[in-house]
């Protein structure tokens, strides 16, 4: 029996193992974690309409954020030799409501940009002109607001309304 108790102790884990190896797995689950809230959080990115980001004022410059709004025609420059698009974007309702009753996306996007009174941000992008870039598309623009008032455009993506006719995507305000 004597050297039945020894073997067992002999082979038994001492108790520094078991909590070195309890520490290093809670480590690794905490890791795993931290990770998928990080992407989770960096892709759930609203969109802003245009009135939102101008509320926001200075709060807003240098921010990464998402912007969706018609673009407007007869702003609409483009050079290919540097290759720079400018262009302005107006403020489009984010109620799906109002944007039903106005006849749809479609419609909602052709009075925003023929109204002088809608909210404006002007939008550098730097790459080649997308096919869809015409007058009162719907533009949603990832970028940062600079301190001149232009948002700078990383990312530019168009939607033809007479192609698609769904609705604005989510809004900031949880419409």
């Amino acid at each position: 029996m004597a050297q039945s108790v020894a073997a067992q102790k002999a082979f038994a884990r001492p108790a520094g193992g078991r909590m070195k190896f309890l520490v290093g797995g809670l480590l690794i689950l905490a890791a795993i974690v931290y990770l998928i809230v990080s992407s989770t959080q960096s892709s759930a990115q609203f969109f802003y309409t245009v009135d939102e980001l101008r509320a926001q004022g200075a709060k807003a410059v240098g921010k990464n954020l998402r912007v969706s709004g018609a673009v407007l025609g007869d702003t609409i420059q483009y050079d290919p030799k540097t290759p720079e698009l400018r262009f302005s974007v107006a403020q489009v309702t984010d109620d799906t409501a109002a944007i039903e009753k106005a006849g749809g996306l479609a419609a909602a996007l052709k009075a925003a940009a023929a109204d002088p009174n809608a909210a404006r941000i002007p939008v550098l992008y730097v790459g080649p002109k997308p096919d869809l870039m015409k007058a009162e598309a719907q533009a949603i623009v990832t970028g940062k607001l600079g301190e001149d008032g232009v948002f700078r455009a990383d990312e530019l993506l168009l939607k033809c309304p007479t192609r698609y006719e769904d609705s604005l995507p989510a809004q900031a305000s949880g419409n």
